[in-house]
């Protein structure tokens, strides 16, 4: 019998309900879940503990003490269900792994389609809206040929390369995911509500950190390509000028230390700088097949059998831990992810105990802590 205990259920009303908060943002947001074991308890706290957090004045305390806009939460959940979405958040076990890793992972995402492909191995493909017809050709070459290996294919849905990629992927049979610059009720540019639809279709997803209805207003797009990046094992930059998104992608991937590569081009086409660019200061590693991909991102390709794709091994099992070490991270490794509380049911030990050694794991590369007292394996 499995005496593993449940850990509490996402409360989607609280997650919504902070964001409508002034004054207090996705920062301040997540300082409050390092103090709480649930969401739930944040609009429990006594003015005087919040004021205790640091980064928590007397203005945002009074904020939270005093909402009562509980109406609006509930019609922003009902138009949401409306819609055919639903919202995914930071607490959620699912919650994507390794956009869960970045600098400042959105709290909130609206998601039409299959929740389940986020979780999934990915990789980014971007490039300019103004793509020509070999910068097209290769994000199809390349998109099919990394399906084939069962990766999913990430990008913005936008025109030119973006759209290439997608439509590639759902022609081959794969799963893409397009993250949005705008609410996932209004897709952008609209020639591509056709292919949004595919993509939900065919067991892809569409996704955006933006609320219902927000127009794809300019500063949105640089804020979303975080998303991008953030939620794959690497970025493709097939075709891109000097400026322009795929270049911020190709940044905010080197910031969240994933892979960057980059397809060459011939000397002299405006699309080709940026790609050249990238390569000369050695910033992404140039890519002439599928395979100089998958070198990079420590997983096999399938054998002749069709046999699943194996991950890296996890750094524990290459330490030589001691008994309980090894256990902790048996445990994880089946979970997951871990609360504090639940593992120490799970070991039948007291967390005091506990946390001394899962220190000890953490300085050894082996675990990380993330938000609400929760393990997961490195």
């Amino acid at each position: 019998m499995n005496h593993q205990k449940k850990r509490p259920k996402t409360q989607v009303r609280e997650f919504v309900a902070l964001h409508l908060i002034n004054d207090l943002g996705a920062k301040r947001i997540r300082l409050l879940l390092q103090h709480v074991d649930h969401p739930q308890l944040i609009f429990r706290l006594e003015r005087h503990e919040l004021e205790s957090i640091r980064g928590i004045g007397p203005k945002t305390s009074n904020n939270i003490v005093s909402f009562n806009d509980w109406n609006e939460v509930d019609r922003i959940l009902e138009k949401t269900a409306r819609t055919g979405a639903e919202i995914m958040t930071f607490w959620d076990d699912d919650y994507p792994a390794l956009l869960r890793e970045i600098y400042d992972p959105p709290l909130l995402l609206w998601i039409k389609g299959d929740r389940k492909i986020l979780s999934t191995d990915g990789i980014a493909i971007v490039g300019t809206r103004k793509a020509g017809d070999y910068g097209k050709k290769m994000a199809g070459l390349f998109a099919r040929g990394l399906v084939d290996q069962g990766l999913s294919i990430i990008s913005g849905l936008a025109y030119g390369i973006d759209g290439a990629a997608h439509r590639a992927t759902v022609e081959a049979g794969g799963k893409t995911v397009a993250v949005l610059g705008s609410g996932v009720d209004w897709i952008y540019p609209r020639e591509h509500k056709g292919l949004a639809s595919d993509i939900i279709s065919s067991g892809g997803t569409v996704i955006s950190e933006f609320p219902l209805g927000t127009a794809p207003e300019m500063g949105n797009f640089p804020v979303r390509n975080r998303i991008v990046s953030g939620m794959s094992l690497g970025t493709l930059i097939v075709e891109s000028g000097l400026d322009g998104g795929s270049m911020i992608t190709a940044k905010s991937a080197l910031d969240q230390n994933r892979e960057v590569f980059v397809i060459p081009h011939r000397l002299g086409h405006p699309n080709s700088e940026g790609c050249n660019s990238l390569i000369k200061r050695g910033m992404g590693k140039l890519v002439q097949n599928v395979d100089d991909i998958l070198n990079e991102i420590s997983i096999h390709i399938k054998d002749t059998e069709g046999k699943p794709l194996v991950k890296k091994e996890k750094k524990w099992r290459s330490q030589d831990l001691d008994n309980i070490s090894t256990e902790i991270c048996k445990v994880i490794q089946e979970e997951t992810s871990v609360h504090i509380d639940n593992l120490a049911d799970l070991l039948d030990m007291p967390s005091h105990q506990l946390l001394p050694k899962l220190l000890e794991l953490e300085m050894q590369n082996c675990v990380k802590q993330t938000a609400g007292k929760n393990f997961e394996l490195i």
